[in-house]
């Protein structure tokens, strides 16, 4: 097994967007983001995949009509069906059976057992993957300890609490002893259990400023964590929500 495949199994290496909107989604990631599209065609079906820094980074796949519009991440493994069979003794769903993508790899969507969504995915070969596009992925779910028992089971992944003040404790998820995701408690926040990705843009402020001018809807304002750095979030105009993050220097 390569280096590659060696450092980027289980972690996040490719993200989509899953909207009808998804015409009306990338002329805003375009417009906000400098993002381009490059046309792949597994077969019949044309896939808008996101190139930035000469990179693909993730895709707009074709999605059926009344798809809630959303982002999911694909964690590498290095065997999609033998995962989705950890993710059902788990206690997870499967939403997309193992399937394969000629040219690319084997690719399934599981859902944890509080219904976070999450990709799998074996690549058919050990090229390098998009980085410094997504930079981060949240669990947001009401049930931090059991999502802790399900990713170690599925992923392999170990955990760390955080003691973020004010009875705030956020979980970081490890590979290797690198830190690969994290998660927190849903608490009051209207939504169902999710992952969230985060995008890193050089000015948090003026790029949260230019989403809403360009029809998006800021979830919550730009704000600063102590030792992390300065975060908002976003809806995009299709529907989708994400993150952007910038680290402390």
């Amino acid at each position: 097994m390569s280096t590659q495949v060696s450092t980027t199994v289980g972690r996040f290496v490719w993200h989509e967007h899953a909207s009808p909107g998804a015409a009306k989604a990338q002329e805003f990631y375009k417009q906000l983001l400098g993002w381009e599209f490059e046309v792949f065609k597994p077969g019949e079906v044309d896939y808008a995949m996101i190139s930035s820094g000469g990179r693909t980074h993730g895709g707009f796949p074709p999605v059926p009509a009344g798809t809630p519009p959303h982002w999911v991440g694909s964690v590498q493994v290095e065997s999609a069906d033998e995962t989705v069979e950890k993710s059902k003794a788990a206690g997870g769903s499967v939403i997309v059976d193992p399937m394969d993508i000629p040219e690319v790899g084997r690719y399934a969507v599981v859902a944890d057992p509080q219904g976070a969504v999450v990709a799998v995915f074996q690549p058919a070969s050990d090229g390098p993957m998009g980085e410094g596009v997504f930079v981060w992925d949240e669990l947001v779910t009401s049930d931090v300890e059991d999502a802790k028992r399900f990713y170690g089971d599925v992923f392999g992944w170990t955990t760390a609490d955080m003691d973020m003040g004010g009875g705030f404790t956020y979980t970081m998820f490890k590979r290797s002893g690198d830190d690969v995701a994290g998660a927190m408690p849903l608490g009051d926040i209207p939504a169902p259990p999710h992952w969230l990705p985060y995008i890193a843009p050089d000015d948090i402020d003026a790029t949260t400023a230019r989403a809403k001018e360009l029809g998006a809807t800021v979830k919550r304002e730009p704000w600063d964590v102590e030792g992390v750095g300065r975060l908002s979030i976003v809806q995009d105009p299709a529907g989708a929500v994400f993150g952007l993050f910038k680290p402390s220097a």
